[in-house]
């Protein structure tokens, strides 16, 4: 079953709501990539590797800057959901934005998002679709899931940022350790956050 997650961003119109649901351990990425190459309507939603996402925060700007971008009529993309993977990258270059953040045959971690406005598809119909429509695990959209399935290194090298710190590029949770190994790790990811969303916003800057 779908874990499904309805939110409302500030500071956009209420009629447009943000549906999001991870998975991990996805089987049937190739036929998720063949339904959104060949535009089938019925899955229009931004496909997202989640192996490149840091934070639930990280996911959120991009669609809150993609929902923003379709009211101002400034697409870049084809339609929100594909603005929203496009959303992600720190460069203007869109195919390459859709190798690096988007679905492939091989993804085998997924974030999903679909930006509705019409009231009746109700976020139960979504999740209907999402749930016979995907094989693998769902998880809850929570910092703590997308650190199990980030690839810590991927991200440093998509936004150009250095090594530094104790993760080494590493995905998922680290090591053994106690209180102060948490809060490092903790520290680092908060501080990785901090960076993606400032080459993103670089970007932004200049358009």
């Amino acid at each position: 079953m779908a874990l499904l997650e309805t939110i409302q961003l500030e500071h956009l119109p209420q009629c447009h709501k943000v549906h999001i649901a991870l998975y991990r351990d996805v089987k049937n990425a190739a036929f998720l990539h063949d339904q959104l190459l060949a535009g089938n309507a019925s899955f229009e939603y931004a496909l997202i590797d989640a192996s490149v996402i840091v934070s639930k925060i990280h996911a959120l700007a991009a669609a809150y800057r993609a929902v923003n971008d379709m009211l101002s009529d400034r697409l870049r993309s084809r339609n929100v959901h594909s603005e929203i993977v496009f959303s992600l990258s720190p460069n203007n270059n869109i195919a390459e934005s859709f190798r690096r953040f988007g679905i492939t045959p091989s993804t085998t971690s997924l974030l999903l998002i679909k930006i509705t406005t019409d009231p009746s598809l109700s976020a139960s119909d979504i999740a209907s679709h999402l749930t016979t429509s995907i094989e693998g695990e769902a998880l809850p959209f929570t910092d703590e899931s997308i650190e199990n399935v980030t690839d810590l290194a991927r991200v440093r090298k998509i936004y150009k940022l250095n090594a530094g710190g104790g993760a080494k590029g590493k995905g998922g949770k680290g090591g053994k350790g106690g209180v102060n190994n948490v809060t490092s790790r903790v520290d680092e990811r908060k501080e990785l956050e901090v960076a993606v969303l400032g080459a993103i916003a670089l970007r932004g800057a200049t358009n």
